[in-house]
Parts: structure tokens; C-alpha cells; sequence
């Protein structure tokens, strides 16, 4: 079984305030997801043919490597009979850059994470969806419909989904953690054997959850009291670490994480998982087609492939992420969702995280945030 380790979001230096600003670029803004079927996107839409010959079409997908299987291509060559070409971005940093950079030319169908396409499509390089041309939307969870970034699915399909917690050591921590307070504070026993992420969102959570305050807050009085948290728990860390937190856990370098679900290796029964009862996020994966396609009969036969059980059970199965596909999480082996126990968390357990949403320009708040915490002696 092979195990994808990616950078989900934007790299550990990577700066938000970057991805409003080249958005702003190409004329977008942070105000309400447009429409679905407003102004001249309904005019393309009605051009679109449901009995199109996808033989005459092929499709570029940009998405991370690992993420899907590796004979994808010839796998729908041969159901949906057109050539497929898979491009690899290693964070949303790099896919945005391309994205935005070109207007989406010269890709059809992108693998974002949800804030970030929910940014695309303020910034009016998104195809709305066809339900009509996806009907294996049929078989995700009715909760998947209820993402913050985009009600609906209008703009994009989720096709993975996950919260943050704390991964530990069963055998080497005394009192299993409860709270973010047991990584922003940890026993003396623990210190200097915790790590956080430094990937800006996520150094920020922890904080702002135990404080009570809301992962997508922009109040400056909030994150200054968070960042002042996260300056006093510094020089209890062993590191900052969004890659190699699982290896350390293992190794038993590290007894506590901040960790991805996915990420933490709950087949080593030694390692649990926990969600802090203060809560935490709810971030998915998704995609969406790009408006500039010349191919987006073949972008929405491609996505209605994806959600097809058989082929979305794989990421499940692989990379060991939980997928909004009630049909394909059926299809997971039991023994899979035993021994790796957050893969067996339900949507309704999903749902109490908060969705992360696009702040446009007021992402620099987060990246200055990182910054100065990182910079603290």
C-alpha cells in the first residue's frame, strides 16, 4: 500500500497573502462565490452537449503526485475513450500560480483544496458545474453538499475531506491528550517532544480553537492573543513540522503532533488520534473545471468517473484519506477502517470542524502572523 506524503496546502513559507494578490491580478475579490448560473456562464452552459463524442476531446488534469492511481490515463482511454494528461503540483501554491498565471489555459480539471477553488471561482475562472452530466454526485454524502466555501457543490466536487488533531503516542504520554492546550502547553514530560505545523492556517488553529475563536477569523484582537499563545508555546517544541511529524511519532522522537488525519499512523497501534474538544477544521480537496476548457464534456464525464465507487474507494484505500463518497467508503475494507481508525470517522463527526474558507487580502494577516511567531527568539 502506498501512502501519498504531500504538502496539502501551502508550503511551510508559503505566503496567503500571495494567492489574494494574484487573484486580484486576474480581477477577483473576496466577496460571495458567484452564482452558479448568472450572467454569461449560463449562456456556455446551454452549449454544452450531453451526447457529446468524447472521442474528439482530451483533458489536462493538474493534481498532487500520488493522489491518484498511476494507470488513471489508460483507465479512461478505455471507458471514456479520450487521451488524459496528468500534470503534478506539489502545493496549491504551485497549482494557483499556473492557474492564475495563464487564466487557466492549457488546463481543464484542477485539484485544489476547497479555499482555494472557492478563490478561483471568485476570481471568475470557473466552469459552473452540470449536475445533469455528473450524475455520480448521486453518491456523495448529503453532507458534502454543506461545505462552507462552496454550498451546493456549484463550483467544485470533493474528493477528499479531513480535520486536524493531535496524533500521540499512546505508551510514552501519561494522560492521553483532550485539548489544544496539551500541545500549546504540554506536561513537563512532554517538552521539547511536541511538534505544530508552520503551514500559516494551521500554525494559527490550534490557538485560536482553545481561545474559543474561529479558524477563519480576521479580527486583529483574536490574533494577537493567538499569536501571543503561540509565542509562549514555542520553547516547548521539539519543531515545527507538517512533512515528517509520523516518523518522529514513531520513532518516539516526538509524543505529540499536530497532525492531518490522514497523516497520522494509527496502523502503528502505539499511535492514536485524537480531535481536541475545543474542535477543530473541516478541510477537503476537490475539483473543479477551469472555464477556459475547449473539453468540458470530457471534464464533466472525467469527474463523473471519479465519483464512480470502484475508482473513488482507491485514495481511501491508498492514501489512506476519507472520501465524500458514501458508495466508495462501502467498498473500504473493514480491516483497512480498524486499523486505521480516522479513516473511519463519519460526515457528521466531519461536520462539527469549521470549513476553511478564502480571506482574500485578508490572508496577509496569517502569513505576518507565521512570520513573526517563526521569528520569535
Amino acid at each position: 500500500m502506498s501512502r501519498n506524503r504531500r504538502t496539502r496546502c501551502l508550503s511551510a513559507v508559503a505566503a496567503a497573502a500571495g494567492l489574494a494578490l494574484a487573484l486580484a491580478a486576474c480581477g477577483g475579490g473576496s466577496g460571495e462565490p458567484s452564482p452558479a448560473g448568472s450572467g454569461s456562464a449560463t449562456a456556455e452552459a446551454a452549449r454544452l452537449d450531453p451526447n457529446a463524442d468524447l472521442s474528439k476531446q482530451s483533458l489536462t488534469i493538474t493534481i498532487w503526485d500520488g493522489y491518484s492511481p498511476k494507470d488513471l490515463p489508460q483507465r479512461v482511454k478505455s471507458k471514456l475513450g479520450f487521451d488524459l494528461k496528468v500534470g503534478i503540483h506539489d502545493t496549491n501554491e504551485t497549482a494557483m500560480a499556473k492557474l492564475t498565471a495563464s487564466g487557466g489555459g492549457g488546463v481543464d480539471v484542477a485539484f485544489v483544496s476547497g479555499q482555494y477553488a472557492q478563490a478561483l471561482n471568485e476570481a471568475g475562472l470557473l466552469e459552473p458545474l452540470h449536475p445533469e452530466l455528473i450524475p455520480n454526485l448521486a453518491n456523495l454524502y448529503p453532507e458534502a453538499t454543506q461545505l462552507s466555501y462552496d454550498k451546493g457543490n456549484k463550483f467544485s466536487v470533493p474528493y477528499t475531506w479531513g480535520t486536524t488533531g493531535i496524533c500521540y503516542r499512546s505508551d510514552l504520554v501519561k494522560t492521553p491528550p483532550t485539548s489544544w492546550n496539551d500541545i500549546l502547553n504540554p506536561p513537563a514530560e512532554a517538552r521539547k517532544k511536541v511538534t505544530m505545523m508552520t503551514t500559516e492556517r494551521w500554525l494559527a488553529l490550534p490557538a485560536l480553537k482553545s481561545l474559543g475563536f474561529s479558524v477563519n477569523t480576521t479580527d486583529d484582537t483574536q490574533l494577537a492573543k493567538a499569536k501571543e499563545l503561540l509565542e509562549k508555546a514555542k520553547p516547548n517544541l521539539l519543531a515545527y513540522d507538517d512533512t515528517t511529524f509520523g516518523d518522529r511519532l514513531t520513532k518516539g522522537e516526538a509524543v505529540m503532533v499536530e497532525a492531518w488525519d490522514g497523516w497520522c499512523p494509527t496502523s502503528d497501534k502505539r499511535i492514536k488520534f485524537v480531535v481536541p474538544k475545543e474542535g477543530s477544521d473541516l478541510w477537503a480537496d476537490t475539483m473543479v473545471i477551469m472555464k477556459s476548457s475547449k473539453n468540458k464534456e470530457a471534464a464533466h464525464a472525467f469527474i463523473n468517473y471519479i465519483l464512480d465507487p470502484s475508482i473513488h474507494s482507491w485514495v481511501a484505500e491508498n492514501i489512506l484519506y476519507k472520501v465524500p463518497n458514501k458508495a466508495a467508503m462501502d467498498r473500504v475494507d473493514k480491516k483497512l477502517l480498524q486499523a486505521n481508525t480516522p479513516l473511519a470517522m463519519t460526515p457528521a463527526d466531519l461536520l462539527l470542524g469549521e470549513s476553511l474558507v478564502d480571506l482574500g487580502e485578508d490572508s496577509s494577516k496569517y502569513t505576518r502572523l507565521s512570520t513573526e511567531v517563526a521569528a520569535q527568539q
